[in-house]
This record gives structure tokens, sequence and C-alpha cells, in this order.
């Protein structure tokens, strides 16, 4: 559950679920509010599962499970995959080192899980491993003026400048970590985390101390991710070869073996994956449901794993699985039941100030 929901009931929210979590939905007209974040700046309760992993072998253990290289300096994180034996992603994680300690926060439905399974396999390692989901407020701080924004309230540091790195500091009298994310809106992004008891406070901080801060919800998330060419848990990732999606920021080719390593570096070697990530527009005013067929003339060549209209663009765009070899940008996708013309497009579809870091490539 959100750890300010009546906040937001206040503030006039339509709430939702991502799995085991209330989000916010939107506080209406999401449209307008998707304009408000590209032109100045956001502020979005996040919905993480949250693991605490402490003990001296802490490093270790989960370097060994993990698809990505854990730092070994506090201060510093990464962003990281759980695969199955297969090369499928399972669960998605940004690992950040705390000195003592290991934070990892990941899709909300997963930690308590993979705390789980985590201890099942500890035997004479020194880690401790507990999910601490409620012990915390995160909040998304988005937009070209994002930067700003965080210097204006931050006490006692100054804001992190390179992705997955983060300081110590207050915001009014809270502590607060603040984390230089990875852009998936497509603009400059720091997720705020403080204990849960001082959530209101510092949201409040957050949304109306030094530069105002419009507050949105997953609903404007999701669609300027969609513009940003950002790959989703849900709709893209989960179950996905790494490699399909063009995620070598979440990979460490050099590293000891993983789960799914020999899957993923077979499929580096050869040099392409069977399919990829492709952004496209469509024509008209329908939506392409998730799994719409794509056709090159007759040719079935991949389906739509996510759709919606461009606030910015104002016209129908699409994130889509295609064979990897296919050449043709003059394609076709079913809408209703009719073929509908789609043209393959760069992402991302618009440029912000940053580039989501899961922008995908290839070899």
């Amino acid at each position: 559950m959100s750890v300010i929901e009546s906040v937001h009931a206040d503030q006039g929210a339509t709430f939702g679920e991502r799995a085991d979590r209330t989000i916010v939905e939107h506080y209406g007209r999401p449209e307008r509010t998707h304009r408000a974040v590209r032109n100045g700046v956001g502020l979005l309760e996040m919905a993480y599962g949250v693991i605490v992993i402490e003990g001296e072998d802490r490093l270790e253990y989960v370097d060994n499970v993990v698809s990505n290289r854990v730092p070994r300096t506090d201060g510093r994180g990464c962003y990281a995959l759980v695969l199955d034996p297969q090369g499928g992603i399972e669960v998605e994680l940004y690992v950040y080192n705390a000195g003592e300690r290991l934070l990892l926060f990941t899709q909300p439905g997963s930690a308590a899980a993979l705390a789980e399974e985590w201890s099942e396999k500890v035997f004479i390692q020194d880690v401790d491993i507990h999910v601490a989901t409620d012990d915390y407020g995160v909040f998304g701080v988005h937009g070209p003026q994002a930067t700003e924004k965080i210097a204006s309230v931050l006490n006692g540091a100054a804001s992190p400048d390179e992705r997955y790195s983060f300081v110590r500091g207050t915001m009014g009298d809270e502590g607060v970590t603040v984390i230089r994310t990875d852009a998936l809106t497509g603009e400059e992004s720091y997720d705020v985390i403080c204990a849960a008891a001082d959530a209101e406070a510092v949201y409040n901080t957050l949304l109306t101390q030094g530069l105002n801060a419009a507050p949105f919800g997953y609903r404007t998330f999701e669609s300027l991710a969609l513009e940003a060419g950002t790959p989703l848990f849900q709709t893209e990732l989960e179950g996905t070869l790494p490699n399909v999606l063009g995620l070598r920021n979440a990979l460490d080719f050099e590293k000891g073996c993983y789960v799914g390593q020999e899957v993923v570096s077979r499929v580096e070697n050869r040099g392409q994956p069977s399919r990829r990530l492709v952004g496209l527009t469509v024509d008209g005013t329908a939506v392409p449901d998730v799994g719409a067929a794509i056709f090159d003339g007759d040719v079935s060549v991949g389906a739509v794993t996510r759709a919606g209209e461009s606030p910015l663009r104002e016209e129908i765009i699409a994130l889509a699985l295609v064979d990897y070899g296919l050449e043709s940008d003059d394609l076709t996708v079913r809408v209703d039941g009719d073929e509908v013309t789609a043209t393959r497009t760069e992402l991302p579809f618009v440029e912000g100030s940053d580039l989501s870091d899961r922008l995908p490539e290839y070899q």
C-alpha cells in the first residue's frame, strides 16, 4: 500500500493496483500532467518492493545471483536482473551499496518471494535477508527541472550527477537519500528515499518547497516511459531474454556464473537474438491491443508489447518485438480486425532532457 494514501486521497487521486501495492493512477487530466512533467518537474510515489541484505558475505552472495556486477563502493548502485535457466527475466532489481548493507529495489510483489527464495539458499555464508518495503517512502522526481528541484530542497549534499549513485542529506528536518536514476521517462530523474514515518513531510517538501512540482500517477509515468522508448517489466521484460530487449546496461559479460548466463552469453556470442524491440507509429486513432500481430506484407513478423496515444506527438505509438533481421520500415498492425499502416520509428519517440538507460542497444 501507499505510505501516504490519505495525502493522495485529499488531492483527488484515483487509485489502482500494481501487484500487491496500492498506487496512484492519476489525479485527473493525466495528459495535461504529462505535459507538465515534460516541461518542468513532476513528483510520483514509487511502488517498489524493498529488500535489505546485511552480513559480511552480502556482496558476494548477491553478485553470484544477479546479471550485473554489484558495486563495492558505498554510494553506488547498478541495474540488474534475476534470470531463469533459459535466460528469461524473472525479476528486475536496482542494487545499492549502502555501506554495511545492500538495498535492493524491485517491482511490487516480488520482494517477499525473492527474499524467501534467497534465504532458503543461504548455508554457511554470513548473510541476513529481510523485506523492508513498509519501512520506507520512495518518491520519484522527473522532468527537465528535476536537478534544479532537488538542489532547491536538499541540504547537506549536492545532487548526485552519476546514474545509480546516491547521496545522503536532509529535506526540512527529515533525513533522506537521493539517487540519480536511469531516466525511464526520458527526463532527468531522481528517487528520494526516507523513513516511512517521515514520508508525508518529505512529500510535502518536494511538492511545495523550492521549485514547485506537479504530482502525477502511474498512468502518466507509463505514457512518459512509452514516449521515451523504455521497456517495462509487466509488458516487455517479464519472461524475455535480455538480449532481445537490448538491455546491455543490466548485463556484465565478464563476471562469474549466474543462472541464465550460459544462454545470455551464447546469444551474445552468436551476434544477434531472434527478435528485437522497435518503435512504431500507427495510423488512425485506435490503439492496438497488447499482442496485436505485425505484418510485413502477408508475413507475420512480430507483435505489439505496449501502445498508446502520445500526448506530445499526438499520434498512436507502440513498442513491438519483431524479427531481428526485419529490414522493412513499412508494416501493418492488426487493430480491431483490420490491417492498419504502421511505420518503424527510431527510439525514443520523444527526446527529453535525458535518455532512458533502457533504450535498446544491440551489437
